[in-house]
This record gives structure tokens, sequence and C-alpha cells, in this order.
């Protein structure tokens, strides 16, 4: 059982030989064998969020499941967000509503709701607060990264298809 496994994972447009052990986790995997070091582990139970990814468009908590679940799928992390030097509109919106202090969370927060907005953009703010309680942070009190989701909301309708 501990023996590794050689599969692919496509991560950010880009594919990644991994050998490693049938449970490794996501997380694990996207860290130490992609070298894709944005997204954090926190608790690793499931609760805080911070190793929230897009799996398939959607968001999934990276240390709850394995890494080979994921071959054949498309998985996005922090570092797929920004456009060469152009950041996303979440990103941006985090920077200038002050969406972070310690940063540590805000990879998963950003994650997360870049997955809830392309999938729903018109999300109401009683479901945005509901969707963003989800992940914790012991910093910002989660005022300002409301603020800073929304205003990334409003950029992303704007932007062209």
């Amino acid at each position: 059982m501990s023996q590794p496994i050689a599969f692919t994972l496509h991560v950010n447009g880009k594919d990644y030989a991994v050998r490693a052990p049938a449970r490794r986790s996501l997380a694990d995997a996207l860290r130490d064998d992609c070298h894709l070091t944005g997204t954090h582990l926190g608790c690793e139970h499931g609760v805080c969020g911070a190793c929230t990814v897009l799996l398939d468009g959607k968001p999934v908590r990276s240390c709850l499941m394995f890494a080979v679940q994921a071959q054949g799928k498309e998985v996005r992390t922090v570092e797929g967000l920004a456009q060469g030097d152009k950041l996303h509109p979440l990103q941006q919106a985090f920077w200038e509503h002050h969406g972070l202090q310690c940063g540590f969370c805000t990879p998963g927060f950003l994650m997360l709701a870049a997955g809830v907005l392309e999938a729903e953009p018109d999300m109401s703010d009683e479901e945005l607060k509901h969707v963003l309680s989800s992940n914790l942070c012991r910093c910002t009190g989660y005022q300002n990264i409301l603020k800073a989701v929304r205003a990334a909301a409003a950029a992303m309708k704007q932007r062209p298809k």
C-alpha cells in the first residue's frame, strides 16, 4: 500500500508527472510534487479552507482528497489565477480592499471565491456571506474579505468573455 504509483496531475493547464503513495493528499502532491506552494495546509481536517483549490471548476478541500483522485481532472490553484503579470480581479480586489493581513488563508479564500463567482456571478450578499463563512481567517474579521469579493464580482461581470 505504501508503494509509490505513477500518475499525472493536470494543474493550471500543465501536466505534472507524479510518483507518490496512493494515500498522498492532493494538497501535499501540489506542494511537494508539483512545487506549487500557494496552496496552504492549515488544519488538515477540511475545516479551515486554507487548502481550497478548484477541481473541474468546483472548490474542494485538497487536504481531504487523495492526489490520485484528481487524475484526469482539471486542478486550478492560486498560481493559476493571474494571467502573466495581470492579477485576477479577486487578487486585485483583495489588495485594494485590504482583504488579507497575514495572508495564510488568502489562497483558500481566493479559490473558493473564484469557484463560486465563476459558477454563480449574481450570488446575493447573504449567499456570499454563507459561502465565505466556510473558510477561517484569524486576522481580518471577514469584513474586508467580503468587500473584496463583492468588488471582484462586479469587476468579473465587466470583463470580456
